[in-house]
């Protein structure tokens, strides 16, 4: 039997219009998920992920969620742990970014940070996981960071927020391991992506963190994808409380 196949498992994926988001979805679709795509964005009527999604065979439904908005997100959950259908998988992957010196930081963006990146992430994890704990299968995983480890540089809210999701991670899988639910975290390194746009086109930030990358090269939305197929799966069923790092070795540097 192949471990890694999602064949009769619903996943929702969270931030899933573009970037991670959209390559995890596709990536869990080809492996045989129905897919729950969501974003403050995405238009459920028609989206490219909608279509890729079902180009693949696969069931898609679409939501439009606004993560800085706890009551939108809060009637969201609820509305999926009432439906018939169990989800299997959570992917919280939503997120944003606020770039500012610690001390001009805006509490304002200091507060949406957490909201969107780690609060979002927790009510839902807590929603949806009663059922998972109830039928002692689930699969939750979440969008950590390198700065789950590391302090970084004029982020601090989204700092905070990704060692926060590290928390989390292992504070869910203690309690929720027994019960067949398994919680991890990837912590993707420097991806090209819109949040790291601003790196990007920076010559200096960017040729120094290339020359720290032992992959050589910034990463891509579909080198995280295979991981969150891998955390999503059977073949990790004695795999929890992790965060893998998707980093190109920056770590080990």
């Amino acid at each position: 039997m192949n471990a890694f196949d999602l064949t009769g498992r619903l996943a929702v994926v969270t931030g899933a219009k573009r970037g991670i988001g959209f390559a995890v979805a596709e990536a869990l679709a080809a492996a045989g998920a129905d897919i729950v795509g969501v974003s403050a964005t995405l238009d459920p009527a028609s989206s490219a992920i909608g279509d890729r999604v079902r180009q693949l065979g696969r069931h898609f439904t679409g939501y439009r969620v606004d993560f800085a908005d706890r009551t939108q997100v809060i009637e969201f959950a609820e509305t999926l742990a009432a439906d018939d259908r169990r989800v299997d998988v959570l992917v919280n992957n939503a997120g944003t970014i606020r770039r500012a010196p610690a001390a001009e930081h805006p509490l304002d963006w200091f507060d949406e940070v957490l909201e969107v990146d780690l609060t979002s992430a927790f009510v839902l994890s807590q929603i949806l996981g009663r059922r998972m704990v109830q039928a002692e299968y689930g699969r939750i995983v979440f969008t950590a960071s390198l700065l789950s480890f590391q302090g970084g540089i004029n982020v601090p809210g989204y700092a905070a927020a990704k060692s926060g999701a590290a928390g989390l991670v292992r504070a869910l899988s203690n309690e929720w391991a027994g019960r067949g639910v398994t919680v991890n975290g990837i912590a993707p390194g420097y991806i090209a992506t819109d949040n790291t746009q601003a790196l990007q086109d920076d010559p200096d930030r960017s040729r120094a963190i290339l020359e720290r990358i032992p992959a050589g090269r910034w990463g891509t939305a579909e080198d995280v994808a295979g991981a969150a197929v891998y955390l999503a799966s059977d073949a990790a069923r004695y795999v929890t409380g992790a965060i893998l790092p998707v980093d190109g070795g920056w770590l080990a540097r």
